[in-house]
């Protein structure tokens, strides 16, 4: 059974989960949405009241349409055996189409890329709230490089204590989020008291008439602003499967009033503070700090500074869960994973970690301050939101629903998110370039990797194991040979029926004679659903040999070692497989011999026929391999025996070698 399967109601506790889990990053948006939107008008002065309402109705609308209509309402019902997100969503339509790939692709990309910037521009802007505390100020100043000092030292702790598992403090976020939204909800509440006209923003009349109003001076570039207070919607698809749908239905609802409350109550706010000129004077203007009363200042900043940091680690999680899923599909090279918390669900990928600690860093000291950022901020998540419509165009498809209405509901999720998409290209030359070229990189590696499989799988020269059953007999009672080992496992990563790689049945006859008792092949294929745990076995009426296909879902951890240790036992105990009693073992009465496993590392022979192309694709996936981790760890091997032999990539048809024999010459005399 799967996770998501067990959270099948809602619970106080779940509820309490979501909430720290799930809202990080749409929970921080009040932090720099209203910023956003003011200093794209150039700032207090320019800003009218018919301006802030229809700013303030965009972000309702936007909230409601894309937020609670496309991925609350529509999303969360694409759950893949309890478990979301744009990979988990692609398993259940890739085979509707092939160019699916390359969609979930760029979707999964530029969600990594913009995590980059995320954990930038949350703390970033929850540290200048520094700024509004006059003790910080009487000491500091309005010094720019004490706050990215102190955000460089929070991102690098919090990234530094992922290799130590985050499982204990996690369980503090729910608490520490429902009270951070229920003090951004009161603060919001008791400034728009101030002025109920802030209110009229329900109406949507008011969200398209400041698209074209006089008073919005940004025109349709104000949307890139206004998309920022939905940037954490894909991510709330993402984690459906911490925490279940129905916890998130039942927490929505309050994360949504608390949100819109901060921005009704910013709105508020700002009609009363573009009329003083105190105001107007302030360098780094912050509506969301500025309308917090000074005796709550302290006790807001250190709030949100928090709440960023939750925000970020739920980020990181997420980044980290990703790359293992697109692992596990073959969409990106096999990284080095590590379990640090009480449970098997926290992973840490070091790579992954070093590079988004690495790349965060940069942003926080290229861009310096939070208004910056919002330039190149929130560019990549369009795209993936947009990939994630695609994708839900084929899944309502599949669930038959009613086509005219499926149709128009896409349609409508497409035209708003290439609005937004649009809007926020004018950030491109404005920092965005650094979101998209991160993505472009992540998505080249996965293309080369994905496209160096189908080049090996469809060029690959395979052996029909059934012409070799004899000659392998021969050689497990040939007497002229040593034992090699007991049991001698190859795994492999091509195999239809009885057919396998060439470069296996090379191994066990040609490069060295290698007598066993039992000989397996072994075959992974990673299923659509995430927690599938099954395998079939064919032993092509021997005793000697044992074909095993293993079915694991995405999410399942590939540790062959305990999987063959529990299959052997089952042939021995079904009479399928002779006992191979030990004579010399700790254990007494022990029956399963000795295992070798044998792993095939593959290297480009330049007398291939290849065309140029795909030549240098090869070319860099091997040269992607050297950075990745080795197949033992990726399979549990590490403290099994284990034989790497190096082959070359049998692909392609053998060039024709027109070698001319020189005739001897004959010696005069």
């Amino acid at each position: 059974m799967s996770k998501g399967n067990l959270k099948s109601k809602a619970t106080l506790g779940g509820v309490l989960v979501a909430t720290g889990i799930v809202y990080g990053d749409i929970g921080t948006s009040p932090l720099y949405v209203m910023k956003s939107i003011v200093s794209g008008q150039g700032g207090l002065h320019n800003i009218s009241e018919s301006f802030l309402i229809g700013s303030v109705s965009l972000i309702l609308w936007t909230l409601t349409l894309l937020t609670t209509f496309k991925y609350v309402l529509i999303a969360l019902q694409a759950d893949n055996h309890g478990e979301g997100g744009i990979f988990s969503l692609f398993t259940l339509v890739r085979k509707q189409a092939k160019f699916l790939t390359i969609v979930a692709m760029i979707g999964g990309a530029a969600l990594l890329a913009d995590g980059v910037l995320t954990p930038a521009m949350t703390v970033t802007t929850a540290i200048e709230g520094l700024k509004e505390i006059p003790a910080f100020t009487s000491v500091f100043g309005n010094s720019q490089t004490v706050i990215v000092v102190i955000t460089l030292a929070i991102i690098t702790l919090l990234f530094f204590i992922q290799r130590f598992g985050t499982d204990k403090i996690g369980k503090v976020f729910g608490p520490i989020m429902f009270l951070w939204f229920t003090f951004i909800g009161l603060i919001g509440l008791a400034n728009m008291m101030s002025n109920l006209n802030v209110l009229r923003a329900i109406n949507p009349y008011y969200a398209f008439h400041v698209l074209f109003s006089a008073d919005n001076k940004a025109g349709l570039l104000i949307l890139g602003s206004v998309f920022l207070a939905t940037t954490g919607a894909e991510a709330l698809y993402s984690d459906l499967g911490h925490v279940g749908k129905y916890n998130i239905y039942a927490s929505w609802p309050y994360i949504k009033i608390s949100l819109l409350l901060s921005y009704f109550g910013q709105a508020a706010f700002l009609l009363r503070a573009k009329e003083l000129p105190n105001y107007h004077l302030m360098a780094d203007f912050n509506p969301f700090f500025n309308m917090i009363p000074d005796s709550l200042m302290l006790v807001g900043v250190i709030f949100a500074s928090v709440a960023a940091i939750i925000a970020s680690q739920a980020l990181i999680t997420g980044a980290f869960t990703l790359v293992s899923e697109a692992m596990k599909l073959r969409l990106l090279p096999k990284l080095k994973i590590l379990y640090p918390g009480n449970t098997r669900g926290q992973m840490y990928l070091p790579l992954v970690n070093a590079l988004l600690w690495i790349l965060t860093s940069l942003v926080v000291l290229i861009f310096r301050t939070s208004h910056k950022m919002e330039s190149a901020y929130g560019l990549a998540i369009t795209v993936t939101m947009l990939m994630t419509t695609i994708l839900l165009h084929y899944f309502l498809k599949i669930n038959r629903w009613n086509r005219f209405v499926s149709n128009i509901t896409i349609l409508l999720f497409l035209t708003i998110e290439t609005i937004f998409f649009m809007s926020s290209l004018a950030k491109f030359f404005n920092g965005g370039y650094i979101a998209i070229l991160i993505a472009i990189a992540i998505l080249s590696v996965m293309y080369i990797w994905e496209k160096g499989n189908i080049i090996q799988e469809n060029m690959l020269k395979t052996l029909d194991l059934t012409d070799y059953v004899e000659q392998i007999r021969q050689l497990k009672y040939d007497r002229n040979y040593d034992l090699y080992q007991t049991n001698l496992v190859y795994l492999t990563t091509h195999m239809k029926g009885d057919r396998i790689e060439e470069g296996i049945i090379y191994s066990i006859l040609d490069k060295h004679p290698k007598k066993a008792s039992v000989y397996w092949f072994v075959n992974i294929e990673v299923t659509d659903e995430p927690y599938t745990k099954e395998y079939t076995v064919d032993m092509m009426d021997t005793d000697f040999i044992v074909i095993i296909k293993l079915y694991l879902g995405f999410r399942v951890k590939q540790d062959i070692n305990i999987y063959i240790n529990h299959i052997v036992k089952s042939l021995i105990a079904d009479g399928d497989l002779q006992a191979q009693y030990q004579k010399y073992s700790i254990k007494p009465g022990r029956n399963i011999g000795d295992f070798q496993y044998v792993l095939i590392q593959e290297r480009l022979s330049n007398h291939l026929d290849m065309s140029k192309f795909d030549r240098q694709i090869m070319q860099a996936k091997l040269f992607i391999k050297r950075f990745t981790t080795t197949p033992d760890k990726w399979f549990g091997l590490e403290f099994s025996d284990t034989t790497y032999e190096v082959v070359p990539l049998m692909i392609g048809k053998d060039p024709e070698i027109q070698l001319i024999k020189r005739q001897t010459e004959t010696l005069q005399p």
